[in-house]
């Protein structure tokens, strides 16, 4: 283990903050849930498969951000800042294309999208109102994740949170003011809840630009910065960055086809599996937020030179992801009867959803090791084309087709069909065990 202070200092000073405002984050979408699942089983798994486009496209943003720290972290090992200003430039335009595209396509062909999840027609309609409009949400949440995403890059942290409290008071309070019709407001149900999505994520675009370009000094930057791109850069965004943003929307690609297998399991399914992946996401928000300041230390010892600093970091990565994986899937598996009996759904969903937890928990130990290998240390070492094979493989050979093979030949219990869509974490541990061995995951990809 490495006794470096510094090591330790940074890589929580960065993960400290995102873990808690993936907390809170978390916590607003679990409260939301909760006052959803009082209106029935039905309006939450409208709710659910909705919100299964939503997590498409979070995937899908949250990746080409991430790939832009692969450069950013090592170009901040170098002190290049012009660098840095180019690559933010390039990846913030990219990230409000993608937006733009998810809202023309949804408002167009709505019933088609949710089609894709849920066969229901009931479902369907009722998810109408809510996906209309939360779908607006999704670009001021672009903007705002490619600021936060730079500056946690280069270090700068608080500006988290300040967009968590302010997230945690404005989206929990809107939510029960609109959904249940309080303060003088009509009961607007689910798509109360849109609308207190759209007007939180715009608050928080509002406070994150103030920040960002008025009130920090560490890292000067100006809005007409956003203006100014580099086809150099771009190109090098395009070699070891997009991977990153591929991998993580290919994902997503298989979390929907996930979706929409179990949206053709009736509607307790599609709860019960709602309730397990929020406890189960709950145990995981410290897993990938460590890494995320794992991408950025290995990145700065990468950018510098420094290859046998980041050899050692490397080691000491792994084996505190391990123990922590063996912490939180304890701790998962004994809170979820206790988690299940918090949402208001009748005992058949509250039943599975304790079953699929249980199974969910086994594999959590795989899932925070290899979260160290690939999300923090091969990715911030350059090395984000060998993650996205990997990942393909194991969602396109693997996850999927184990999936419809449960479903579709073996008619299997919906718990195993559950298990089915975590399959690949028992073994994926092993891949990057064995690729961190060598020396060819360290690539310097700075100019």
């Amino acid at each position: 283990m490495v006794r470096d202070r510094a090591f330790y200092r940074t890589i929580f000073a960065i993960a400290l903050p995102s873990a808690f405002q993936g907390f809170i984050t978390l916590l607003v979408v679990l409260v939301d849930n909760m006052m959803v699942a009082s209106l029935g089983d039905t309006v939450l798994a409208a709710v659910a498969q909705s919100n299964g486009i939503t997590a498409f496209f979070t995937a899908a943003v949250t990746g080409l951000v991430g790939g832009s720290s692969v450069l950013i972290a090592q170009y901040w090992g170098k002190q290049d800042r012009a660098r840095i200003r180019r690559v933010f430039a390039i990846v913030t335009w990219i990230c409000l294309g993608v937006a733009a595209a998810f809202v023309v396509v949804i408002l167009a062909f709505p019933r088609r999208v949710l089609g894709l999840l849920v066969s229901d027609i009931n479902i369907i309609e009722t998810a109408l109102p809510y996906f209309r409009l939360v779908c607006l949400s999704y670009l001021p949440f672009a903007l705002t994740t490619a600021l936060v995403g730079m500056l946690r890059s280069v270090e700068i942290v608080r500006v988290t949170l300040y967009t968590t409290l302010l997230s945690l008071v404005t989206n929990i309070s809107l939510n029960y003011v609109f959904i249940f019709g309080k303060l003088g407001m009509p009961a607007m149900g689910a798509r109360g809840a849109a609308l207190a999505t759209v007007i939180a994520r715009a608050l928080e675009l509002g406070l994150v630009w103030f920040y960002t370009f008025r009130m920090q000094k560490a890292f000067a930057l100006r809005p007409r910065d956003l203006l100014k791109g580099d086809a150099t850069l771009a190109r090098d965004y395009a070699r070891y960055g997009l991977p990153v943003g591929i991998v993580d929307a290919q994902w997503a690609v298989v979390g929907v086809c996930k979706a929409a297998i179990i949206g053709r399991l009736g509607a307790q399914m599609i709860a019960a599996s709602n309730i397990a992946e929020s406890l189960m996401q709950l145990g995981m928000i410290f897993t990938w937020s460590l890494s995320g300041g794992a991408c950025i230390v290995i990145g700065k010892t990468v950018g510098a030179g420094d290859y046998q600093r980041t050899r050692a970091y490397s080691k000491t990565i792994q084996c505190m992801f391990l123990m922590i994986g063996i912490v939180m899937a304890a701790l998962v598996f004994a809170m979820r009867a206790r988690f299940a009996a918090l949402y208001g759904v009748s005992e058949g969903v509250r039943f599975l959803a304790v079953e699929m937890i249980a199974l969910g928990a086994v594999t959590m130990i795989g899932t925070t090791y290899h979260a160290s290998c690939f999300v923090g240390i091969n990715r911030g070492a350059g090395d984000s084309r060998f993650v996205a094979v990997v990942d393909m493989i194991c969602g396109w050979l693997v996850v999927v087709p184990s999936m419809i093979v449960a479903k579709f030949v073996l008619a299997a219990p919906l718990p195993v069909i559950f298990f089915t869509t975590r399959i690949d974490q028992f073994f994926k541990w092993i891949i990057a065990y064995i690729r961190l061995r060598g020396d060819r995951w360290i690539k310097n990809v700075t100019r």
